[in-house]
């Protein structure tokens, strides 16, 4: 626990005067605003030497005061109170506190008093501070982003301090003193902390009523969560200014939609980044390259990209080639892209210190790398040796890195990686690197450094090629990373903890904000073997993000490393997502409207049933897929829970009943998958080899028939999947509502958009499970089974199909 000791506390409230949006305070010679969001989100901000930090950090990319809200003031002798509809914020006079109830009374914040009844709304030590709340036991905590261990944070502390893991120099501070057996003590365990991205929004979920509240404190220097307590948790940063959005929920979703409407959502991807990426740490040569993809091809195994890491470049000098190893790269990209393969390299931030490197000379002439204090060029030390580092922070080097990048991906490239953007400086400490000029102290954007150089990377892409939709993956974020890249949950092991570490570790992303997360297929450090490999690939081909990665000097981890048996089964797992693509691409397209994570924990969906507070070794891929997977090694089943509703066993067909434990069993072919009954499912066909220019004439909806009366709403948006056209309406975006009442089932389709040029459909297959109509009727007409399905001649219209079940 931190120690508070010498800490300030700020214990009376001067005065206190309304303003449009709330109220401003005066207390010890300092400033505190209070400000309504919305009817259920407040802003609480306290100055420094009387002065308000007006954009703290770059996380925040709307006018938080733009919406109107409905409020009135009461006082009495103790507080003062400003209520809207929702909530009750009372500002307590003598001593000073902050609660925040909903209107019900039931708690979303409460100061917490120590063991002299003394309160710790606000307590400062030179430039840090901390605050302290009331929490029970039995309650739990969620979210923090990219956090290990258990998916319910309570009864932990984390740091949030965006570090390369496996970097010896960069943990030591974080292993050093750890007791024998700490799993913090060692960076490889799944519990180890921090990690490279920094997100601090978290949920308070109340025992037992399950409502939850939220807590974001838009500050970007080094932060301390802790929930280690029974009765309280804390929250500390080490510099800036105490600036505090606080949603009184009661729902998680809801909560999610406020904090993302603030930070930013995730951008819809291109179709293809959904896809099957393959990626390796290993030094190619083009024709190796090349290879790889044809072996994919020749192999029927569905795949969307190949990546290349550091060895590609010359001399781990960014934005080159290696010659030797690529001596026509603008000729092998044109290739592989007629193949239908994307390309994407990686970019390191660190620039190599080399007089006579173009990238190093035009940072110096443009003066827009990181100094130190005295003004040198800050100097670190990463693949390439020595290196400087652009000053994200400023414009300039924003704008210069989005040009670099624009003219690196026009020689055919698809996408940039972001790796090593914590950032990590190696041997060589971080904190002498200073920003905006040398004006700002490492501190205050260290944690803020990837987040700026997406968005650099992300504007630059987008000048070059405007009507073009961006793909980025980064390694470390913070809050509104999601607006500009994907993340990826950096170097994992080849160990079946890891395996599990990230199913939990995806679900926080997910309710944090960022949608788009996946982790590397098969470990990434260490050697997989032929059982974890497989049982990893059903896993992580339902997951949002798909790329099965490695580290050089590994045994090989391509789909086909483990033999023909195990390669059927990879194929199979690979095609299915293949096939779920317009499913997954329409959960995608509802995150990027309403900021809903795309692997989600039980809890998101179900956070009244006590059953799932605990449980992170299963999660919903979108809304209506619940996926378990395998996490043992010699697994021939495991135990998995069903929410409420029912549910179909993917495999078999059997429908089960919700609200209760099972054994499934799990043979090597499959892990258990389940869909929600009511769901309507799009799918392909058939799987294509790659998405590029595939535009079926057919679509099949499976239809999950419920057991129980009801109604059900499922989505499929088609659109070009490449650019922005389907803002200005080009597309189809339908709505499928299935009722069922007593022995009917009815299925209408609405649709909304103009369409689009590529689409081709022809007509929906209607794929009936839990039931066997002999016929179905669509708009009147009586349609007959062929085949198992129910052919709907369709070409971007509505329908309504009604059966018996």
């Amino acid at each position: 626990m931190l120690q508070t000791d010498h800490y300030i506390r700020f214990e009376r409230v001067d005065s206190v005067e309304e303003t449009p949006r709330g109220l401003l305070a005066g207390l010890h010679r300092e400033q505190l605003r209070v400000d309504l969001v919305a009817d259920d989100v407040v802003r609480v901000k306290i100055s420094r030497g009387g002065v308000f930090d007006v954009s703290p950090t770059f996380a925040v990319c709307t006018d938080p005061l733009s919406r109107p809200v409905e409020f009135r003031v009461e006082r009495d002798e103790d507080r003062v109170r400003v209520i809207t509809s929702s909530m009750v914020v009372s500002l307590w006079l003598d001593p000073f506190r902050l609660d925040v109830h909903r209107t019900d009374g039931t708690p979303v914040v409460e100061t917490a008093a120590d063991e002299q009844g003394r309160y710790w709304a606000y307590a400062t030590l030179n430039d840090s501070f901390t605050l302290r709340r009331r929490c029970r036991q039995e309650d739990a905590v969620f979210g923090l982003g990219e956090k290990s261990g258990r998916h319910n944070r309570k009864g932990r502390d984390f740091t949030l301090w965006n570090t390369d893991v496996l970097n010896e120099h960069e943990t030591a501070e974080f292993t050093a003193g750890k007791e024998p057996g700490d799993p913090r003590g060692d960076r490889t365990s799944v519990d180890f902390d921090p990690f490279y991205v920094s997100i601090p929004f978290f949920y308070h979920q109340s025992y037992p009523a399950g409502t939850m509240a939220a807590s974001f404190v838009d500050n970007g220097y080094r932060g301390t969560y802790e929930f280690e307590a029974k009765d309280e948790y804390r929250i500390s940063f080490a510099g800036g200014q105490y600036t505090e959005y606080i949603f009184a929920g009661p729902d998680m979703p809801a909560i999610l939609g406020d904090y993302t409407w603030l930070t930013g959502r995730t951008a819809p991807p291109p179709l293809w980044a959904l896809g099957y990426h393959q990626c390796r740490w290993f030094d190619y040569s083009q024709d190796a390259v090349e290879a790889i993809g044809q072996r994919h091809r020749d192999n029927d195994i569905p795949c969307d990209a190949l990546w290349l890491d550091i060895e590609y470049m010359d001399g781990y000098r960014v934005f080159t080639w290696n010659k030797e190893r690529f001596p026509d790269a603008p000729g092998m990209l044109s290739r592989l892209s007629d193949e239908g393969y994307r390309v994407i390299t990686i970019i390191d931030p660190g620039v190599k210190f080399d007089p006579g490197y173009e990238v190093f000379d035009q940072g110096l002439e443009r003066d827009v790398f990181c100094k130190t204090e005295g003004g040198d060029t800050y100097i670190g030390q990463v693949w390439p040796g020595n290196t400087a580092f652009p000053d994200f922070v400023t414009e300039e080097a924003r704008a210069w890195w989005g040009e670099l990048n624009a003219a690196h991906v026009q020689s055919g490239l698809a996408g940039i990686w972001n790796d090593m953007n914590e950032p990590a400086t190696g041997a060589i400490r971080a904190n002498a690197m200073r920003f905006g000029n040398g004006q700002y102290s490492h501190e205050r954007y260290h944690n803020q450094y990837a987040l700026l150089m997406a968005m650099g990377t992300t504007e630059g892409l987008l000048k070059a090629m405007p009507e073009q939709r961006t793909f980025i993956l980064s390694r470390a974020g913070f809050a509104g990373i999601q607006r500009y890249a994907a993340n990826w949950m950096g170097d994992n092991f080849s160990r079946w903890d890891h395996l599990w570490l990230g199913v939990a570790m995806g679900s926080g992303f997910g309710i944090s904000g960022q949608a788009f997360v996946g982790a590397d297929i098969g470990g990434f450090a260490g050697n997989s073997n032929a059982e974890l490999f497989l049982r990893w690939m059903q896993y992580g081909t339902l997951t949002p993000f798909c790329r099965n990665h490695s580290e050089i000097g590994n045994v090989d981890q391509y789909a086909w490393a483990f033999g023909d048996a195990v390669q059927d089964i990879v194929r199979e797992a690979v095609k299915l997502r293949y096939r779920l693509l317009p499913y997954i691409y329409s959960a995608f397209i509802r995150a990027s409207e309403t900021g809903e994570p795309v692997q989600r924990p039980l809890v998101f969906d179900h956070q009244y049933d006590a059953t799932v507070r605990d449980l992170d070794d299963q999660y919903l891929f979108g809304t209506d897929l619940l996926v378990a997977p395998v996490l043992e090694p010699g697994a021939t089943s495991r135990q998995v829970y069903l929410p409420a509703g029912d549910w179909h066993d993917w495999h078999t067909g059997e429908v089960l009943g919700g609200s209760r434990f099972l054994v499934a069993p799990t043979p090597m072919d499959r892990i258990p998958l389940y869909a929600r009954g009511g769901a309507v499912i799009p799918m392909w066909a058939q799987a294509p080899a790659t998405t590029k220019e595939h535009h079926p004439e057919v679509v099949e909806l499976h239809v999950f028939v419920p057991l129980a009366d009801g109604t059900h709403t499922s989505r499929l948006v088609e659109d070009d999947g490449l650019t922005f056209a389907a803002r200005e309406g080009a597309c189809y975006d339908t709505t499928f509502t299935l009722t069922r009442s007593g022995g009917a089932v009815t299925v209408d389709a609405s649709v909304e958009g103009q369409g689009y040029p590529e689409f081709a459909r022809q007509a929906f297959h209607l794929v009936v499970h839990g039931a066997t109509p002999s016929a179905v009727t669509v708009d009147g007409t009586e349609v007959a089974v062929t085949d198992g399905s129910f052919r709907i001649p369709n070409t971007g219209n509505g329908f309504r199909a009604s059966f018996e079940a």
